[in-house]
């Protein structure tokens, strides 16, 4: 397609970028055509490794390879690349100027996934300083990667990039009405979770039962830092009947529990783990909490069938002696009370 040309592609056009090209009057809309964007980057990849600056090394990525100005500086650790992600190419392109001499590092970014990744890995970096600014305009802060790093420890760092996924990021989602500060709170509570986090950076195939019963204890602490209860399903039936939380409001089951962790690890361990590898292996998604709906993927809520569509109803009262009263919502439906029931269904009413 010539220049200055465009052709229709969904929302927006599709304008292929030169020199010549004229500035977009409305780069959302630009923006919106991914065709767009890959040609913009290319182009300022083909400008940017053109230059020459005294005492300055320029890396550009253009699709899967790196280009520089230098021809004498190695750059078969990073080229070919076959990341998905930006994210984690950012910290490849960081060990390589490690390994190139580099002592401090800075790295601009409005992505908190970058953050945790830069601070679980600054120790395999093996640099003096590594700095994140941070956001954008009067929000644009300094983080000091190193000082975080060791302020958590080894095992903390290891164990953050599960964590960040476990809780919620961009691929997997997050608990209910609990937020990071929540999940964080909860962690620095109950430690233990530390090892359980660890040992799913381990994992190739199944999640061992002891894993899954800790992380299910941190999931309980979360909705409920009261609870005695050591499985979900036992808490999430107390908190529904005996607190009264709505279905909303409930940790999730088992069922869906196990799923949830599978994502994480895909997310965590799977992709995040292999940063510093320039051609990480590839895994399924179906194995890992994903299931393929036609040519896209969307999560795998679970392996049980949804409450609403094998049961009409999910009648329970909330008497706590007898249950006589018109107040009585089994009663009303000519029920048995149940174990949903504030009598744990042990009253002996018989049904008309």
């Amino acid at each position: 397609m010539k220049s200055g040309t465009r052709e229709k592609r969904g929302i927006g056009t599709r304008t292929r970028v030169t020199a010549n090209t004229k500035i977009p009057k409305n780069w959302t809309e630009f923006l919106r055509v991914d065709d767009n964007k890959t040609e913009l980057f290319h182009y300022l990849a083909d400008v940017l490794t053109t230059l020459n600056i005294p005492d300055k090394l320029i890396f550009v990525t253009y699709d899967d390879h790196v280009r520089c100005y230098s021809t004498t500086t190695d750059i078969s650790s990073i080229d070919p690349c076959t990341h998905e992600e930006a994210d984690t190419r950012l910290i490849l392109h960081c060990q390589h100027a490690a390994q190139t001499g580099s002592k401090n590092i800075a790295i601009r970014t409005v992505d908190t996934d970058v953050v945790v990744l830069a601070v679980a890995y600054f120790q395999k970096l093996q640099i003096d300083e590594f700095w994140i600014h941070f956001g954008t305009g009067k929000s644009s802060r300094l983080i000091a990667v190193h000082d975080l790093s060791n302020s958590l420890g080894p095992d903390k760092c290891k164990a953050l990039p599960v964590f960040h996924c476990f809780t919620g990021c961009d691929t997997v989602s997050s608990f209910a009405s609990k937020g990071k500060k929540t999940a964080w709170e909860t962690w620095s509570s109950y430690p233990v979770v530390t090892e359980a986090f660890l040992n799913l950076c381990e994992v190739t195939d199944d999640i061992d039962e002891a894993t899954i019963s800790v992380l299910e204890r941190f999931v309980i602490i979360m909705y409920d830092r009261t609870s005695g209860c050591t499985d979900l399903n036992t808490a999430r039936k107390q908190l529904f009947t005996k607190k009264s939380r709505t279905l909303e409001l409930l940790p999730p089951t088992l069922d869906a529990f196990i799923q949830h962790v599978k994502r994480s690890i895909l997310q965590g361990v799977h992709c995040w783990g292999h940063c510093l590898d320039k051609q990480p292996p590839l895994y399924s998604p179906a194995q890992w909490g994903w299931s393929k709906d036609n040519n896209s993927w969307t999560p795998l809520w679970g392996m049980l069938p949804e409450a609403s569509k094998i049961c009409s109803e999910l009648i329970h009262c909330a008497c706590k002696k007898g249950c006589t009263t018109r107040r009585c919502k089994c009663l009303k439906a000519n029920l048995l009370c149940t174990a949903l029931c504030q009598c744990d269904g042990e009253c002996t009413r018989v049904p008309a």
